[in-house]
Order: structure tokens, then sequence, then C-alpha cells
């Protein structure tokens, strides 16, 4: 199993193959639907966005209320296809990698060879299981959508499989 660490640089992006097992270390953003929408209309408005996607990995996941002495509440993956309406702008301002689950479409998949990306799929319903791998959690944009604001994660050893690998092969065929 390889470990990989944020952020994601090309090099290390095109080593990774589909269905290869990774651990994954550093920041991530967590972020779904309603904070797509808004940085993909930042970057139409030409506006300066609240995160830096340049080597960035997005989690799609919108945690559950954080329980009494923990970092963070349940931290399972969200359908991916949801966000693929703003994928390829994203993409294309410099995001490296997306963790979710399920398949995505054709534009996103030929977005993700185009700009050398790679689509992470993590383990869906273990949402208690993944939250132990984040050490720490923060908002930092977006506050007023609450569990769909942007959360900055630091996470170890986050388990994930390439889904989609730079070279566009799917694990989905």
């Amino acid at each position: 199993m390889k470990k990989i660490n944020t952020s994601l640089q090309d090099e290390q992006i095109k080593n990774l193959n589909v269905g290869e097992e990774v651990l994954l270390g550093g920041t991530i953003y967590a972020l779904r639907d309603q904070a797509h929408k808004r940085l993909a209309d930042t970057i139409k408005k030409n506006k300066k966005l609240p995160i830096d996607l340049k080597g960035a990995v997005i989690y799609y996941c919108g945690p559950t209320k954080t329980p009494r002495g923990k970092i963070i509440g349940s931290s399972g993956p969200t359908t991916s296809s949801r966000m693929d309406e703003f994928t390829p702008l994203l993409l294309k301002r410099g995001l490296k990698g997306m963790i979710g689950k399920g398949r995505r479409s054709e534009i996103v998949r030929r977005a993700i060879k185009k700009y050398k990306a790679v689509y992470f799929l993590t383990f869906a319903g273990c949402g208690a299981l993944l939250s132990r791998y984040i050490k720490k959690a923060s908002t930092v944009a977006y506050k007023d959508l609450g569990p769909e604001a942007i959360l900055k994660l630091e996470v170890k050893d986050f388990p994930l499989i390439i889904g989609i690998d730079s070279r566009g092969r799917s694990i989905y065929g």
C-alpha cells in the first residue's frame, strides 16, 4: 500500500494506478454541493477563492455534529456525481484530488485525464471509522452553510482506493 501526502504533485499522481490502495496524509478540504456552487460562482466572477485549489484534495463529505471530546463527527463520503457539474472548472483551477463514493460522469473522467488529477474512493457506511483518521478540523469558509461549510481537515493514513487515475482509467470500467 502506498503512502502519499498533500499537496498532490503531478509526479506522485502519475504513479497512482486505478484499483490501488493508498493512505493519504496532510491537509484536505471537506465540502459538498452548496460550497461547490459558491466556489464555481466565485471563479466565474473572477474573484479570489477562500481556499487554494493548487494541488488540493477535496473530500465530498458533510460530517455529523461533533460529539463531546471528539475532533469531528461521523465523516463518511457522499455521492460524488452530485458535484460533477462543478468538477471540471475546479480541476482547471488546480484541484488535483477528490475523495468520494460512486461513479463519475464521462465529462469528469476526461477532465481528470486532461488535468492529470485523481479520483479516490473511500468506504461508504464507515463514517465513524473514517473520522478516526482526521486529526484536526476547522471551518475555513462559508460557515453559514452549516454542515456544508468548507472544512480544513488534517488527516493521517486516510484509507483510499484509486477510482480514476490520471490516465482516465476507471475502476467502474
